[in-house]
């Protein structure tokens, strides 16, 4: 069985003692292909260099998140992006849990991306917190050729509906797995198996049994679990279907 990790951070600095031998790990156990998501300039770099090493089992997303704005550069975001290791713009998006005083240019920066993504006939990857309503009118406003993911996705059923509508897909983490998670069933059940993706955002979301601690692409098993359990399907089945899902939004061969 292979997993596929369609979002995480091995660019963290939390990796910086391990990187090597926890990819390697991985890789090992399963975990064979890996999506490392850029926030930043620097990161995004990162995020290259990591992937340009593991050419057949990770790749690298680039962009600057509404967490991220205070360093914009399009043309490096643009010249990262034409690395044939990268296969999307991300994570780009909203966030008014984080930031409510700049709303007006984090919708600039990320309409701004998606043209990049435009322009270069990538997929977008969306990063949206406490900014359904906003992230949604720029998507239905703005024309956006490849569509893309909602990443780690806030677990609103109307957002979901919605953005399945546009012809997006939905990426889960380890928040489904938390006992107290509101609305993971409903929002699990209701996504299509063709639209659905899994992924550990690691080092962050970490899934139960291992709550707390370091998240790690390994742990990606535990959100494929979760998924199957909740759709009835075994897990061997959700493996297959969201590495092939991974692959096609991404157009990895």
């Amino acid at each position: 069985m292979e997993l596929f990790d369609s979002h995480c951070h091995y660019n963290d600095e939390k990796f910086d003692v391990d990187r090597d031998n926890l990819i390697k790990e991985n890789i090992e156990k399963g975990i064979t292909k890996s999506v490392v998501a850029g926030y930043s300039i620097k990161s995004s770099e990162k995020a290259v260099q990591i992937a340009e090493k593991y050419p057949n089992n990770l790749y690298a997303i680039v962009g600057i998140s509404p967490n991220d704005i205070e360093e914009i550069d399009y043309d490096k975001i643009k010249k990262l992006a034409l690395n044939k290791n990268v296969v999307g713009i991300g994570e780009i998006g909203l966030d008014f849990y984080w930031n409510k005083e700049n709303k007006n240019l984090q919708k600039q920066v990320f309409i701004n991306q998606i043209n990049i993504a435009n322009e270069l006939n990538l997929p977008i990857i969306i990063h949206s917190r406490e900014a359904v309503m906003d992230t949604l009118e720029i998507l239905k406003t703005n024309n956006v050729n490849k569509k893309g993911i909602f990443h780690c996705c806030p677990l609103n059923i109307e957002l979901i509906k919605e953005a399945i509508k546009l012809g997006y897909y939905i990426s889960f983490s380890g928040n489904i797995t938390f006992k107290n998670s509101k609305n993971a069933y409903d929002c699990v059940k209701y996504v299509p198996l063709e639209k659905i993706l899994i992924e550990t955002d690691s080092p962050y979301m970490t899934p139960e049994p291992y709550r707390g601690k370091r998240n790690n692409p390994s742990l990606v098993y535990y959100v494929a679990k979760k998924v199957a359990e909740i759709k009835e399907v075994s897990l061997e089945e959700i493996a297959k279907i969201t590495y092939n899902n991974t692959k096609n939004i991404f157009e990895i061969k």
